[in-house]
C-alpha cells in the first residue's frame, strides 16, 4: 500500500509518502502562511520524484488540529479533494498524536501546543497509549494535569508549547520540535480507521463578526 501523508497545521508544510508501512520519501518547509499555494505542488514533485503517479496512491492521512485555522483546513480541504478524485480513502491524524509519535524510544510523554492567552493545546501518552484526549487548558490546569499523571516529573515534553509547562517537570527532557515529523504522520495514518476526517477545533476562531 502506497501512502501519502499531508500535514498544514503548524508553522510548517509537509508531505510524506510510505509503501507498506515504510517511509520512501518525505520533505518539510517552514511557513507560517502559504500553505495553499505550496502544498500542491510540494506533493506533486513528491510523488514524482519516486517515479510514481498520483493513481498509484492507496491512502491519503491528513493532520486534522489542533493548530492553525487556517492551515488545517488547507490541508483537509485538499486531502479530501484529492481522495474524491482519486477514489481513495481519506484518513485524519491528530497534531498531537503526531509530534507525540516523532519521539523515538519515548516512554511518558505530554505533546504541547502553544493555544495563546496563557493556554496549550495538551494531550499526554505513555509510548504508543493515550492517556488522555487532546484538550486546551490553562497553564494552571495544565500543569495541575501533569503532575496528577506523571507524579516522577519524568517525561519528554515535546512540540512548540513544551517549554511552557517546563517549569512544572524540572526533570523532564525538553523536545521543542515546531512541527510533527510527517514520517510519523504517515505512519499513524497507516494505522488509523477508516472514517472521513472532520477538524479538531478545541477553541473557537479569534476572528468575531462584527455586530450589524
Amino acid at each position: 500500500m502506497i501512502l501519502l501523508a499531508l500535514d498544514t497545521c503548524l508553522a510548517a508544510c509537509s508531505v510524506a509518502l510510505s509503501r507498506d508501512g515504510e517511509p520512501i520519501a518525505w520533505a518539510s518547509e517552514p511557513m507560517v502562511r502559504g500553505h495553499q499555494e505550496r502544498l500542491a505542488p510540494m506533493t506533486r514533485d513528491l510523488i514524482t520524484s519516486r517515479g510514481l503517479a498520483f493513481a498509484q496512491i492507496d491512502r491519503i492521512g491528513v493532520t486534522i488540529g489542533p493548530g492553525s485555522f487556517t492551515g488545517l483546513r488547507v490541508g483537509l480541504a485538499f486531502a479530501k479533494g484529492l481522495a474524491l478524485a482519486l477514489g481513495r480513502p481519506c484518513v485524519g491524524v491528530g497534531v498531537l498524536e503526531a509530534l507525540a509519535a516523532g519521539i523515538s524510544g519515548a516512554g511518558p510523554t505530554a505533546a504541547v501546543i502553544d493555544a495563546g492567552r496563557g493556554r496549550v493545546y495538551l494531550q499526554l501518552f505513555d509510548g504508543a497509549v493515550s492517556l488522555s484526549g487532546p484538550d486546551i487548558l490553562t497553564l494552571e490546569l495544565a500543569t495541575s494535569r501533569l503532575v496528577e499523571v506523571f507524579p516522577s516529573g519524568r517525561m519528554v515534553l515535546t512540540g512548540p508549547g513544551a517549554r511552557l509547562l517546563m517549569g512544572a517537570a524540572p526533570l523532564a527532557t525538553l523536545d521543542e520540535t515546531a512541527r510533527p515529523d510527517p514520517r510519523a504522520v504517515a505512519r499513524l495514518a497507516g494505522l488509523a480507521p477508516s472514517a472521513p476526517p472532520r477538524p479538531l477545533y478545541l477553541r473557537p476562531p479569534d476572528a468575531k463578526v462584527k455586530a450589524a
